[in-house]
């Protein structure tokens, strides 16, 4: 019996991906990583002309496979190999050359490496002197210093002779894990997502990078599809401007009106997109209004679906430029997807004097026996980071969003503008420095959940009370405010240093009904991530807001998209795969 078309399922919606191309991306990604200016010859737009030659050129090592003389080449050495194998006079001829050859690599080695060796550590090198003069007296000298004749003899070890290939491999292995011990986990990370973005960097626009990451899902799917603006993330320019990007979402938005849902990137340090307005605004009655601007465009125009921010990029969430857009969004239910983990990805700049210490946040400067209750303890939190990598994380922390979801701390960063709109807006009271208008039911994605490495430590930490917060009170998680309903300067300060991102974003998700996490990146290590969301999708309002995602293409480093969901969909059962990534979207967009 045929299934009603009110039986099917809603369609897989993949909450986190990008299409944008290398033209979108700053030539130098390599700034802090490398010093000046080595940083420079790792340029983006560079290296997407190799790799473009690469794939596209007739004459590229790529298109070799497919040529006759290429294929003539490898039939006839299938003809000499078989016939290496099959007649026992070229088997033992073979085992000669291959002599011949070890010899020689013998001889290379123990010069150069072998015999230092040997002499610093009291070794007698009297048996292995008197072969190598031996080899340099006899014809195999005359080859020893031929580089030609060299090369040549490695081709034939590494096509005829498979023990030898390995050896050498087995070395340039071993040589490749010490070099990278070197670098840190920031420039492997840096090395990889250059690789991504040059792999697709073939594709002349979004709409086939689009097309690639939709095959891999059901015919019926959707994709959240999120730009980037990094103008102004002090890497350089982009060959392509912001505008251009979204020209181009937008069409393939008009292709696809039911299989994308295209995002707006708001940077609060950008004015203009083309000759408009970013962001104009009006107020009525304590409402924002849109004028005509970008964002009026592309928003109630357009019908784009939400706003993608990125404050590792160099700006907190709660920018006093960005207050009046979030009390549209949250007015209007418009989703915010913001990037909540470490990455590779970020201002690339030196720390301005303004980060040294948090806009809104104290710490407590008194000792043991001092009243915690004096004002002259009080200061605002120190930010000690001062690489770029570390600075990133004044940016990224949650705790940040907490200044947007909690009217007291709102109502602190409102009564700082000198902006007379915000304080209308907010409807803030000087005397009482209060507001009447908040943004506690602000919908906001946190992209990442965080990230892995804060799931790890929220399961590793079982001395932690911050951490056992979820467990004991799994209806509301760590209460942000003391009893008096206030917020307290001393928590907060402990909040922020200590406490793991997974139990500071699942509180905020207990405690507002328009908070949601996805598991976009990190779902590449479901091993380790996904006994931990399962038991997150056991609470009943946490399983509400977990949304799946994947952030192609950044993570094909590690899977393909298509791999990632078939993982989830074995990992968890038909009713939790289908409530993080069938409902809960629907209900985010």
């Amino acid at each position: 019996m045929e299934k009603k078309s009110s039986d099917k399922k809603p369609p897989i919606i993949n909450c986190h991906a990008h299409i944008f191309t290398s033209d979108y991306v700053p030539p130098y990604l390599a700034k802090t990583f490398l010093p000046e200016p080595f940083y420079r010859l790792l340029n983006i737009s560079k290296m997407v002309v190799l790799v473009k030659w690469w794939f596209n050129n007739e004459n590229s090592p790529y298109k070799w496979p497919y040529q006759r003389w290429y294929i003539i080449l490898k039939q006839t050495l299938y003809k000499i190999r078989i016939a290496l194998v099959r007649y026992t006079i070229l088997a033992i001829l073979k085992f000669f050359i291959g002599l011949f050859i070890f010899s020689l690599m013998f001889y290379e080695l123990y010069r150069y490496f072998i015999k230092d060796w040997m002499i610093s550590n009291d070794l007698s090198t009297k048996y292995a002197d008197t072969a190598t003069s031996w080899i340099q007296e006899s014809f195999l000298g005359v080859i020893a210093e031929n580089w030609w004749l060299k090369s040549l003899l490695l081709i034939v070890l590494f096509i005829f002779f498979p023990s030898g290939r390995n050896l050498l491999l087995f070395i340039l292995r071993k040589f490749s894990k010490l070099m990278g011990m070197l670098p840190g986990k920031q420039t492997k990370e840096l090395a990889k997502r250059y690789m991504n973005i040059v792999h697709f960097a073939r594709y002349q626009d979004q709409f086939r990078i689009f097309s690639r990451l939709r095959r891999q899902y059901p015919d019926n799917s959707a994709i959240i599809v999120l730009p980037m603006d990094m103008e102004f993330m002090g890497a350089g320019k982009p060959l392509k401007s912001y505008a251009e990007q979204m020209k181009e979402l937008l069409k393939i938005k008009q292709c696809h009106p039911e299989k994308i849902y295209p995002f707006v990137f708001v940077d609060p340090r950008r004015t203009k997109v083309g000759s408009q307005n970013l962001f104009d605004y009006s107020i009525l009655k304590d409402k924002v209004i849109l004028e005509p601007c970008f964002i009026k465009t592309y928003i109630e125009e357009h019908k784009f679906s939400g706003f993608k921010i990125y404050p590792a990029l160099g700006y907190y969430p709660f920018d006093e430029r960005l207050l009046p857009l979030w009390k549209y969004a949250a007015d209007n239910d418009i989703p915010i997807m913001t990037h909540c983990i470490i990455g590779s990805i970020f201002y690339r700049g030196s720390k301005e004097k303004s980060w040294d210490e948090h806009p809104v946040f104290e710490q407590y400067e008194g000792n043991q026996d001092d009243d915690p209750k004096n004002e002259k303890y009080f200061k605002p939190l120190l930010l000690p980071q001062i690489n770029a990598q570390d600075v990133q994380e004044i940016f990224t922390h949650p705790m940040n969003y907490a200044c947007l979801l909690k009217k007291e701390w709102l109502a602190k960063l409102v009564g700082k503008s000198k902006d007379k709109n915000i304080r209308e807006l907010f409807g803030y009271n000087e005397d009482k420095e209060t507001i009447e208008n908040d943004l506690s039911h602000l919908k906001i994605c946190f992209a990442h959940f965080g990230g892995d490495e804060e799931w790890v430590k929220f399961m590793e930490k079982d001395r932690d009370n911050w951490a056992h917060q979820i467990n004991v009170y799994p209806d509301r998680g760590i209460d942000f405010l003391s009893a008096n309903g206030k917020a307290s300067r001393i928590k907060v300060e402990q909040l922020w240093k200590y406490t793991d991102w997974y139990s500071l974003i699942c509180s905020m998700m207990l405690q507002h009904d328009n908070v949601y996490a996805d598991i976009s990146y990190i779902l590449h290590s479901d091993a380790n991530i996904l006994p931990l969301l399962r038991q997150t999708l056991k609470n009943p309002k946490l399983k509400e807001r977990v949304l799946f995602g994947t952030d192609f293409y950044m993570v094909r480093k590690h899977k393909t998209d298509k791999q990632m969901l078939a993982d989830m969909m074995g990992g968890l059962s038909t009713e939790e795969f289908d409530q993080i990534a069938r409902i809960n979207p629907l209900n985010f967009l």
